[in-house]
């Protein structure tokens, strides 16, 4: 899948799967290849990744046909472009809030190489680019994606002004961050928490955009929010799976063998 095909996914509502990846090591984007996975999403808010080695994660990931969408560290034009310039096909910018940043963002995404007071006057409308320079863009730009996470109220609150700036592709909710702002801390379950997921889907899929949701404590809700219009999924990731499929699976092998549930081989607990 090419970063053209991904858009063209996620505007029309088909959905896309992907895991989020921590490891650096050079193994594992064959081994993400071979899940049939259809992009994958590197996080350099919270991890740390330094720009030699995401660029060579974003250019193997890309050539074996998994889109890398990165999430910057901030909600910067010039994180987004750093980002591009390693190789990534889509950036994810964290905690937006205000149209001002998302027509910054599109500058960076969607407009480049345009820079200083012609870029802001196309972002102002103050002036409209002669036919060859404008295809000249389109081609350069036909394989970024512009991505936006929704991760607080007044995010909501806006979200159809957000989402009506030209080049948006998709939203991705931030549950960890949004379940924090609305004074409800990691309580997925909750009635406030399942009204904003909701609200964002419906606003995403009426302005025809992707919609979101990083999942890492199960697939119900998972499954559920799809079948609502999530057509963007971020499965857990590299070190949250690992973590779960080793914890059950020695929790089964002390099972089997009689030992006490929790016990290691050097009699401490979990």
């Amino acid at each position: 899948m090419t970063g053209q095909e991904l858009k063209e996914a996620l505007h029309s509502g088909r959905r896309v799967y992907g895991t989020m990846i921590a490891s650096t090591s050079p193994h594992w984007p064959q081994a993400v290849k071979s899940t049939g996975a259809d992009f994958v999403f590197i996080d350099t808010e919270h991890i740390a990744i330094d720009r030699t080695t995401l660029s060579w994660m974003c250019q193997t990931f890309r050539a074996l046909g998994l889109p890398p969408i990165v999430r910057i560290p901030s909600p910067d034009p010039y994180e987004a472009t750093v980002a591009l310039d390693n190789g990534a096909c889509g950036v994810l910018a964290p905690y937006i809030e205000t149209v001002e940043q998302v027509e910054r963002l599109r500058g960076a995404v969607k407009l480049r190489p345009l820079k200083g007071q012609i870029l802001d006057d196309v972002l102002c409308g103050r002036r409209a680019l002669d036919p060859g320079l404008q295809s000249y863009i389109d081609q350069r730009c036909a394989n970024n994606l512009l991505l936006i996470n929704i991760e607080s109220e007044p995010a909501i609150a806006a979200l159809d002004q957000l989402l009506a700036v030209p080049g948006v592709d998709a939203v991705q909710v931030g549950p960890h961050d949004l379940s924090c702002n609305l004074g409800i801390p990691e309580e997925w379950s909750h009635p406030r928490f399942e009204a904003a997921i909701q609200t964002i889907i419906r606003q995403a899929r009426a302005h025809q955009v992707g919609a979101g949701v990083h999942y890492w404590w199960g697939i119900e809700d998972e499954i559920r929010w799809a079948k609502a219009g999530v057509n963007l999924i971020v499965h857990s990731g590299d070190i949250g799976l690992f973590t779960d499929t080793l914890r059950a699976d020695l929790r089964r092998f002390r099972e089997e063998c009689g030992e006490t549930i929790g016990e290691s081989a050097t009699g401490s607990y979990e």
